[in-house]
């Protein structure tokens, strides 16, 4: 396991954020299974507003926008998917990572600058994201209104999501109080981000990017059911992106 994987995760790192630990622990299950060792180096949201950012980017080999929003820079959470999607590196993003990568793209690949979360009352007219429509019964006490595990999320056929899992349908952790408004899936397909996910009512629960290197994002969270004897199939398809996609810079940089 000599091989090192930079994996920049961008988010305000909490200790006490049980997703935030599991984003680090889905990292080694995969770095186990591949023999590999992959780095997580958590990038202050803040910190990507400031110079130099593009050089920190570029020295990770694969990108993760992890939950935690409302982010402590929502403009910089934006700055890093961004550049993810420009460059074409490596991409996960899980719930709200998941949100603002949606937001990211209809922004700044549709146009609609002002496609927002409900999360941050803005009073924009285009609200993106919106607080979850149908909450989960049953749910403990004082969780988000989408929050345990959800049977039955519908992956599409043909997918690259769905040939990660090898199955049309999952099981998935979900922890989150906003979900996609479904009168915005239009601008996600226009993006070129079309939905592969949804749950048991239809709802938009993942998309991707067929033409990128990688590039899913889903409103569940994988890390949280990843295990160290059962490293999570998306975690795992992402790790060996980013561990490919730094075997190929080294590559490149040596011919140059």
């Amino acid at each position: 396991m000599s091989t090192q994987v930079r994996i920049g995760i961008l988010g305000d790192f909490n200790p006490e954020y049980r997703s935030h630990i599991a984003t680090n622990a889905a990292l080694e299950h995969a770095g186990a299974k591949l023999r590999l060792k992959f780095e997580p180096v958590w990038i202050p949201t803040p910190s990507l507003l400031e110079a130099g950012t593009v050089k920190v980017l570029e020295g990770c080999d694969g990108i993760w926008a992890a939950p935690g929003s409302p982010y402590k820079s929502m403009d910089g959470m934006m700055r890093g998917i961004q550049f993810a999607r420009e460059r074409d590196w490596p991409f996960l993003g899980t719930c709200g990572g998941f949100q603002y990568a949606l937001i990211e793209c209809i922004r700044n690949v549709v146009g609609i600058k002002d496609a927002d979360s409900a999360e941050n009352n803005s009073g924009s007219k285009n609200i993106v994201i919106y607080p979850v429509a149908c909450a989960v019964e049953n749910r403990a006490a004082g969780a988000p209104k989408l929050s345990g595990v959800i049977p039955e999320i519908r992956l599409r056929p043909g997918s690259y999501l769905e040939s990660f899992y090898g199955k049309e349908t999952a099981s998935e952790e979900f922890f989150c109080n906003f979900e996609v408004n479904p009168e915005y899936e239009w601008a996600a397909m226009e993006a070129g981000f079309p939905v592969v996910a949804r749950g048991p009512n239809g709802e938009a629960r993942a998309i991707e990017s067929p033409t990128h290197r990688f590039f899913i994002a889903t409103l569940f969270q994988p890390q949280l059911s990843s295990i160290p004897e059962n490293s999570h199939p998306l975690v795992l398809a992402f790790a060996q992106a980013a561990a490919d996609w730094s075997k190929k810079k080294l590559d490149d940089s040596v011919l140059e």
